[in-house]
């Protein structure tokens, strides 16, 4: 499997929407295009990718490639367009809703609350509560048994309450 480079001469935003605008329309949708674009770009340029193909097509990117991708393929896709600490929160989410299935799914909060800088981590926090209505804390809190539970305890000195 090869890696992912930024370019040295990056195309303008408004030159990779075009291109993505390209790869969805006609029958099917053009994945290598889709990765050149959005798997070698930085996370910056991806988020001023997003926001000019709002300004210039009058539709949301993440909800085009909703609608053009699918399967596993289609989640990793979306989750590169998104900012490291939103994704993070949502990884969150997603393994708090499946959690009944097992307590594997939890690993990536586990890894979140172990792995990250304390920058990063308090990043994901503030995402999780602008983009969810409460803590992640909390939610951890109310969803998981301890001792596991006790990952929630992420940074005692300063409680993060969404209220």
């Amino acid at each position: 499997m090869g890696t992912l480079r930024v370019p040295k001469v990056v195309p303008s935003a408004d030159q990779d929407c075009e291109r993505l605008k390209k790869a969805f329309d006609g029958w099917g949708t053009d994945e290598k295009a889709v990765i050149r674009v959005l798997g070698c770009r930085t996370t910056s340029q991806r988020r001023i990718i997003k926001d000019r193909y709002q300004q210039l097509y009058n539709e949301s990117l993440i909800a085009r490639l909703h609608s053009e991708l699918s399967g596993d393929f289609g989640k990793a896709v979306i989750l590169w367009t998104q900012d490291p600490p939103e994704r993070d929160a949502r990884l969150a989410k997603d393994a708090l809703r499946i959690k009944r299935k097992g307590i594997k799914h939890l690993e990536v909060i586990v890894e979140v609350a172990c792995a990250s800088s304390p920058h990063h981590l308090m990043a994901v926090r503030q995402a999780y509560c602008s983009l969810f209505d409460c803590s992640l804390e909390e939610d951890i809190a109310s969803t998981v048994d301890m001792p596991l539970g006790k990952v929630s305890d992420m940074n005692p000195r300063q409680p993060q309450s969404c209220t």
